[in-house]
Formats: C-alpha cells, structure tokens, sequence
C-alpha cells in the first residue's frame, strides 16, 4: 500500500515537473523571434480607429517585420506625438493681445526610437473663469 502511494506522487511529480519545462519551450520560442535582430527599429503607434485607442506599431529588422499592440492615449498632443515625452514649465501669463498663455518643455524620454524635437513650446487659450477650491458636498450634509 505504501509503494502505490509512493508511486502515484512520484507520478505527480514526474507530471508536473515535464508540465513547466514545456511551458517554457513555449515561452523561449515565443521571445526568440525578436532575439535574433539587435537592432529594431519601431515606427509610431498607429490607432485601429479615429485618432486614440488601440492599435499596431509596426518594426523592422534587416528582412524581418514584426507588428505590436499599442495605445495612443485620447489626451495626447498630436503636434509631437504620443512617444514623445516632455517635462513642461508652468503656464505663463495671459499675452491679452492674442487671448493666449504658453509653455515650453524639454525632451524627458524617446519612446521606441521616435524623433523627437529637444525643446516645443504649446499654447493654450487664457481662461477667464477662475476655479473656486472649495465644493460643496452633495447628499450627506446635516440638515
């Protein structure tokens, strides 16, 4: 009785240890595509639909081409690109002859090769509203 018991874990065992082994074939196969190239180059995030939302990003390497999923962010600034990252300054004042403040920001981080410009400057129209900074509660007030 003690033998079959010992057999059947040993079986278990033996199972399981052949289960993660193939798990990781499978996992070696999959990453070896990208690991042949050093070099890829990746072009811009392109949207399935409209202008944001899911979509492909499309490297190359030599002959080979590979396609990723990607996300163009809906708040994203299409004069310089979503794989541009900038730190900006704070906004300046309102210019009361064009209606408009700006700002300018530096180059922090080139996504997947993407060309960027060092510094860009953005504007906004001024606001004439001025936001209160506290709201009232709605709901659970005392009477």
């Amino acid at each position: 009785m003690q033998h079959r018991g010992f057999f059947l874990l040993a079986l278990l065992a033996l199972l399981a240890l052949t289960s993660a082994v193939a798990k990781k074939k499978d996992k070696v196969k999959k990453g070896s595509l990208g690991s042949e190239c050093a070099e890829w180059t990746w072009g811009p995030c392109t949207p399935s639909s409209k202008d944001c939302g899911m979509g492909f990003r499309e490297g190359t390497c030599g002959a080979q081409t590979q396609r990723i999923h990607c996300k163009v962010p809906c708040n994203w600034k299409k004069e310089f690109g979503a794989d541009c990252k900038y730190k900006f300054e704070s906004w300046g004042a309102c210019d009361g002859s064009t209606g408009t403040k700006a700002r300018q920001g530096t180059l922090k981080k080139a996504r997947y090769n993407a060309q960027c410009q060092e510094t860009i400057r953005v504007t906004k129209p001024c606001t004439s509203k001025t936001k209160s900074k506290t709201k009232a509660k709605k709901g659970k007030g005392k009477d």
